[in-house]
């Protein structure tokens, strides 16, 4: 059974506002999520629930720990571990630019030799550098 898509990511965060601000900025909608017994949010692309923000506060660990059945909850909420980014495809980079501008979110480009693609980096508030592709 080969694998055919990305079903979703989910990040832990103790910045769980100022992480579901910056995917919105990316133009992902905050959407229905299921009764779970801690905070988050899923974050929508269409009609999939691409990005599941988990509420985690070392200090406060309410239901995660008792859902997820590990105490660990809220730590090592930084960086990407063994992950190095995430990245999508995108249209209209001028338009993503502009949004990051406005919202004061610092970003990267670069163009990656003989593939005419153009990318744009950006970190979440959690450290995850988000990669944005626009083939040419």
């Amino acid at each position: 059974m080969p694998l055919t898509n990305i079903d979703h990511y989910a990040i832990r965060t103790s910045k769980l506002e100022e992480t579901k601000a910056f995917y919105e900025v990316l133009g992902l909608v905050d959407g229905q999520r299921p009764n779970f017994p801690f905070k988050g949010h899923w974050l929508y692309l269409g009609e999939v629930a691409l990005v599941h923000l988990i509420s985690a506060d070392p200090n406060k660990p309410g239901g995660l720990e008792e859902y997820l059945g590990e105490a660990e909850g809220g730590k090592n909420l930084l960086g990407s571990g063994s992950v190095d980014h995430l990245a999508f495809r995108a249209t209209d980079a001028n338009a993503l630019k502009q949004r990051l501008e406005d919202q004061n979110i610092a970003f990267t480009e670069r163009e990656v030799p003989n593939m005419q693609l153009f990318q744009i980096f950006a970190k979440d508030p959690n450290n995850i550098t988000i990669e944005i592709n626009y083939y040419q």
